[in-house]
């Protein structure tokens, strides 16, 4: 069986779109082939490693990945996971849905580490919840399902 391909994308693949292909890892089962990017690569935040092992998802062999290396792939879905990428990436060719899930980036946040640990904490909580409803509710696209597994 074909798998949905998911492309989650942000600024810098540090956080929020590690996140979100992390979870739909989790719980997309066999139905789901996640990817993330950004715009700009860079290293994956400590902090996200350290709240996702909190939910006990492991980030070992993942690294921050540019969106260039998917400009020739197709995908059943890219979801932008920040303002940023939603702005800047305006066209991408072989996408079937494209969806926007605006989250604040905790990798901006101030203050102790405490404190930069519970913005992380709350923008992962927010993408598991919309990871979980986006997993069960991909019926409403059935009517075109079928033509974007890849």
């Amino acid at each position: 069986m074909n798998k949905i391909k998911v492309l989650f994308l942000c600024s810098r693949n540090s956080a929020r779109s590690q996140m979100a292909e992390a979870f739909l890892r989790k719980y997309g089962g066999d139905e789901f082939e996640p990817y993330s990017a950004g715009l700009e690569a860079s290293e994956i935040h400590p902090l996200t490693i350290k709240v996702m092992e909190e939910k006990g998802i492991s980030m070992d062999g993942l690294c921050s990945k540019s969106l260039d290396i998917y400009l020739n792939d197709r995908f059943g879905f890219l979801i932008t996971v920040c303002s940023k990428a939603e702005k800047e990436c305006p066209f991408f060719p072989g996408v079937s849905i494209r969806l926007h899930w605006p989250f604040d980036d905790p990798a901006a946040a101030q203050g102790s580490e405490e404190e930069r640990l519970e913005s992380f904490r709350k923008v992962r909580d927010q993408i598991e919840k919309k990871v979980i409803d986006f997993v069960e509710n991909t019926d409403k696209y059935s009517n075109i399902k079928d033509n974007f597994r890849m």
